[in-house]
Formats: C-alpha cells, sequence, structure tokens
C-alpha cells in the first residue's frame, strides 16, 4: 500500500481548506475490467456493513426462504425507524425468537433523529434498535430452520458462518486475507476493493433466481427497509433505477448498476462524511450517471454559527 494514499475529498471552510480525506477507489466497467482506480484497491479492508448483501445471500443459500421487506432488511444497516422495528419484532416471532435470542449489542438508532425521538418517548437502548438486528434476526432464523446452534450462531467456525465466507470468496473472488468481529459482533471478512467491487458487479447481474439475485431485487424493491428515509443507500437505489448501494462502517461503499459496472471505495480515516461527495464524484465523472440524487450528495455543509460558510467535496 502507498505511504500516503490520494486525497478523496477536501473539507473547505470560509474558503481554506482545513481537511482532507484520503482513500481508495476503484471503478469496474460492465465487463469488469478496471477502468479507474486511485490509492491501492488490492489491499483487504473490512467491508463491514457492505458485506450484508453477501451475508443475506449466505441466509437463502442455507434454504431459509425470506422474501420483500425481510430480506432487505436482512441487508440492512436499518435507521431503528419505527417500521424496521416493528418488523424486526415480526420476523423474530415468526421465526419462535426473542429479543434475548439476539447477540448484536443494546444500541440506540444509528440515525440521529430517529435516537433523539427514541429516547424523549422513554426508551433505552436495546439489541433491537441496532442497526444489524435484521441480518442478526435472518441468521437466528437461518439456524433454526437448519437445527444448528443459536447460541454460538456468531462463531466463525458455526455452520452459517463458513458459507457466509464461501459466499463472499465466491462473488469477490478474493479469499478471505483476515477475519474479525465486526461491530454487532458477528465475524468479519476482509476482501480487497477491487474484489468488493467484482462482488457487487455479481450481485447486479446475478440471475433472479438465485439466492444473490433475489437478495438485489429485494434491495432493489424496498430501499427504504435496507437504510432508512434520511440515507444515501435508499436515495440512490430509489433514484438511479437498477442500482444496488450499500455502504459500511468506516467510510467503506460497493455500488453496482444494472449493466454490471461497479464501484468500490474506502475512506481511510473512517470519515463517513466524505462518502456522498465521492460517490457522486465517481458515479458522475467515471460511470457517466446523471441524476439529480448525485446533486444532493455531491457536497455537505459546513456551519459556521449555524450558516454554511463552506462544504466537504470530492477533489478528484
Amino acid at each position: 500500500m502507498p505511504e500516503i494514499l490520494p486525497v478523496l475529498a477536501e473539507v473547505v471552510r470560509s474558503g481554506f481548506t482545513e481537511g482532507r480525506h484520503r482513500g481508495s477507489l476503484v471503478v469496474l466497467a460492465a465487463d469488469g475490467s478496471v477502468t479507474f482506480a486511485l490509492g491501492d484497491p488490492e489491499a483487504p479492508v473490512f467491508p463491514r456493513s457492505a458485506n450484508k448483501p453477501f451475508q443475506a445471500a449466505a441466509v437463502l443459500h442455507s434454504g431459509l426462504e425470506l422474501s420483500g421487506e425481510r430480506l432487505a432488511l436482512a441487508a440492512a444497516s436499518h435507521s431503528a425507524e419505527g417500521f424496521h422495528l416493528d418488523l424486526v419484532r415480526t420476523m423474530l416471532a415468526e421465526h419462535g425468537l426473542t429479543t434475548a435470542d439476539l447477540k448484536c449489542p443494546a444500541s440506540l438508532p444509528l440515525d440521529a433523529e430517529e435516537a433523539e425521538a427514541f429516547l424523549a418517548a422513554g426508551n433505552t437502548r436495546t439489541p433491537l434498535a441496532m442497526d444489524c438486528s435484521g441480518k442478526h434476526t435472518a441468521m437466528l432464523a437461518a439456524c433454526r430452520a437448519n437445527g444448528w446452534p443459536l447460541d454460538s450462531y456468531l462463531d466463525p467456525d458455526h455452520p452459517l458462518q463458513k458459507l457466509v465466507r464461501e459466499t463472499l470468496e465466491e462473488a469477490t473472488g478474493d479469499p478471505v486475507a483476515h477475519t474479525g468481529v465486526d461491530g454487532c459482533g458477528a465475524p468479519l471478512m476482509a476482501v480487497s476493493l477491487t474484489g468488493l467491487a467484482r462482488g457487487y458487479r455479481a450481485l447486479a447481474l446475478a440471475s433472479a433466481q438465485s439466492p444473490e439475485g433475489r437478495v438485489v431485487e429485494a434491495m432493489r424493491a424496498h430501499p427504504a427497509h435496507v437504510g432508512g428515509t434520511r440515507r444515501h443507500d435508499t436515495w440512490l437505489m430509489r433514484e438511479l433505477p437498477g442500482a444496488v448501494s450499500k455502504m459500511g462502517a468506516e467510510a467503506v461503499q460497493g455500488i453496482a448498476l444494472p449493466d454490471g459496472s461497479a464501484l468500490a471505495l474506502k475512506v481511510e480515516d473512517g470519515a463517513e462524511r466524505a462518502l456522498g461527495p465521492v460517490v457522486a464524484r465517481a458515479l458522475s465523472t467515471r460511470m457517466g450517471v446523471s441524476s439529480a440524487v448525485l446533486d444532493r450528495l455531491a457536497t455537505v455543509p459546513i456551519l459556521g454559527g449555524g450558516v454554511r460558510v463552506g462544504e466537504i467535496r470530492a477533489a478528484f
């Protein structure tokens, strides 16, 4: 990896550049060839929640039947809006599970506005509100359907997690370089950004009957269940027909368009505020996408005294 990665985004306040976000990015053409790269996209990264579509596909490969909103929620980093929480509760009940079975940590909603409303209503941290609770519910349901142990469903050697690894490696073409523990407690498997882009390309081109194709169709049909009302993955999938998009913590992003073109990126310092501008620039200038949603993502306001005095913007 280069000692110093290139600048992907810059923070400009009152006409002065006060910060820079560096990282790596790769763009694939529809045929899978690399058309643009910055930094070191061959270096392994933890995709974090950008791996969730592959985890959801593994749940289907196990034989569990999920579809529609339920399958979208299995691939989600949800905002814990009311409709998210209601569906997690419903899914748990449908499979004879309870909140006590979830091994994701007790959390507040990921979305700041939802967190304020959640606390104002007198609620406290709960595993239900953790953005990965849909994924965990689907994993537990798959274990119940297959007679696999519930208590150890997050163990890397558990049959379900072995299936996740096989699914991820098959889609990305990368062997898992390292296995760690994600914020939700699930096994976290590292691949290269180029591999991640290949994986998203595979998702976009998967047959409608395959587990991967079913996951993508659910995400496209129910984008608000994948993210939330105020989340850029939701906006992108709503406004770019056929796109599949999933961000991950520490500023990772995977996106593919219906023709198989794809991108993957990682902001080195984990600053998620840089994702929107970088994604918008890559989609518009390197993938030929034109849409009002990219105009909304292209800059993030920098405030001074409550007034906009600058912006975070792409720098490539």
